[in-house]
């Protein structure tokens, strides 16, 4: 394996815990100390009906309750090897710009026992947040995975391997009515591969008009997360999601003219072309690494960390700064974030079916914006 290859092998014996954080506001459950199941949740395990399930935290983060091992184990060390304080490789480094912030893990007085990873909540900044997830990749099992566990995942969506994403969700703000209309997972696995094109369209449709601008925004931030896969070969994701939100409000310089014949004014069409021109921008690639690793069977162990630190979060200035300028005025209303990493591994190849999955949707994505 590279010596450039990043990896730390982080042990989860001593997690780093906030308890009893959450201050009961109004009639919230007090059993779950002032936290309540998330609200505009989409896809995925939702709290009171799967055996683990996302809060909403008062403070504005969400918490990801750990599934059991060893998928929720490796997801919190993914997010610890990433977040670690002393993580000096450039490549995890660059990773922190498309994940929701990581601030630890917490556990309510109630039940100390029941983990919950304290995330980010990107949809707190707005005010009408349209919400999809998209499953990414040719293969929505891990290399690990029992043969009826493979059987199982194929049968569910056989085109993925073909298109190689999934969409598993979506809540779409519709202005006129000022309210909301979701799909779930079985909308998502009833399209083919001559309608999945028109399926996606309707996250972007808000009823009045079909939102080009937070289809080229949105072009533009799963181009770098292309840009960062291409440009590492140490960890291959598997069932990994990506997570858009954009500001259901339409901005006043669009035009209506029908679901089909929307267009944008003069100056934001200006603004299109910027951004196009910005996607050749490359994220420099990842320097030698500080960690050396080792895998068994998926689950990753390390030794202690110099600082004690096994989670909190401590983005460097050094981080923050890998930003890319390029269409930030335009995208500020937009926001794609990798989620869900309970199967994600030690390589020393490119993640090709991620790749792959990213290609075809910046396609399907680039054809909506063409139509």
């Amino acid at each position: 394996m590279d010596s450039s290859v990043a990896l730390a092998r982080l042990e989860i014996a001593r997690p780093v815990t906030t308890r009893g954080a959450c201050l009961p506001e109004g009639e919230q459950s007090a059993h779950l100390n002032g936290c309540v199941p998330l609200s505009h949740q989409v896809a995925g395990h939702k709290y009171g009906v799967d055996k683990v399930g996302i809060l909403q935290h008062p403070d504005g983060t969400v918490l990801k309750q750990l599934q059991p091992p060893p998928r929720g184990p490796r997801e919190m060390q993914f997010y610890s090897m990433v977040y670690a304080d002393d993580c000096c490789d450039r490549c995890l480094i660059d990773l922190r710009e498309h994940l929701p912030k990581y601030y630890g893990t917490w556990s309510s007085p109630d039940s100390p026992t029941d983990l919950y990873l304290k995330l980010d909540d990107v949809t707190r900044r707005f005010k009408k947040p349209c919400i999809m997830d998209v499953k990414i990749g040719q293969k929505s099992y891990d290399p690990f995975a029992s043969q009826e566990k493979r059987d199982q995942q194929v049968k569910k969506y056989p085109l993925m391997e073909e298109i190689g994403f999934l969409l598993l969700g979506m809540r779409v703000y519709k202005m006129g009515t000022d309210s909301y209309e979701t799909y779930d997972q079985h909308y998502g696995r009833g399209l083919v591969k001559d309608t999945v094109r028109e399926g996606l369209s309707k996250f972007f449709y808000n009823g009045d008009v079909l939102r080009k601008d937070a289809i080229t925004a949105s072009i533009l931030r799963v181009q770098k997360i292309l840009e960062w896969f291409q440009g590492q070969s140490q960890l291959s994701f598997y069932a990994s999601s990506l997570l858009f939100v954009y500001e259901g409000i339409s901005p006043p310089d669009l035009v209506s003219r029908g679901p089909r014949e929307s267009h944008l004014t003069p100056k934001a069409c200006e603004q299109n072309n910027n951004i196009s021109q910005s996607l050749s921008t490359m994220i420099s690639l990842h320097k030698k690494a500080c960690y050396q690793a080792k895998q068994d069977n998926g689950v990753w162990t390390s030794a202690p960390q110099p600082n004690g630190n096994h989670g909190l979060l401590s983005v460097k200035k050094e981080g923050e700064e890998l930003k890319s300028h390029a269409g930030q005025e335009t995208s500020g209303d937009v926001e794609v974030k990798m989620i869900d990493f309970a199967h994600v591994f030690q390589s020393d190849v490119h993640d090709h079916g991620y790749i792959y999955g990213l290609k075809n949707l910046l396609k399907v994505l680039q054809q909506i914006l063409d139509e």
